[in-house]
């Protein structure tokens, strides 16, 4: 996993809902916890852009719906600030679905747009995304 050049503001708490923006099958994600996540006691872990996060599947295939999986979160509604000084966010907070031990996409497609900053730290993502902002 490679460092990031821009400062992700994390703002995805635990028990958010996310969208699914593979074809793996799912649909719809749930935060369990944040990989790697070092906070202060008592405090909710949270998430950014290029995270890696432990979910639960809530909506999509029949074989799917319950199981924990792990995913990289690729899109955030909160802004955040690239190292040029310009701000990105998206329309929703969306991630995909990926290996655990290697973090590779399950999925072969990504539909919609990603984070430039899940690229950086994850190469084998930029090979199936359709947009990189």
């Amino acid at each position: 996993m490679k460092p990031i050049s821009s400062h992700i503001t994390k703002t995805i708490p635990i028990k958010a809902r996310m969208v699914c923006a593979d074809n793996s099958g799912a649909k719809i994600l749930e935060v369990i916890n944040v990989k790697g996540y070092k906070g202060v006691k008592r405090r909710y872990p949270r998430c950014g852009v290029g995270d890696v996060v432990i979910c639960s599947v809530k909506k999509g295939k029949e074989k799917l719906v319950g199981t924990v999986v792990y995913a990289v979160v690729v899109r955030q509604r909160k802004e955040y600030r690239r190292a040029d000084g310009s701000r990105v966010k998206f329309i929703d907070n969306a991630a995909i679905l990926v290996n655990p031990k290697t973090t590779e996409p399950l999925g072969t497609e990504i539909r919609s747009v990603i984070a430039k900053e899940v690229v950086e730290r994850f190469s084998p993502i930029g090979k199936i995304a359709s947009i990189v902002l």
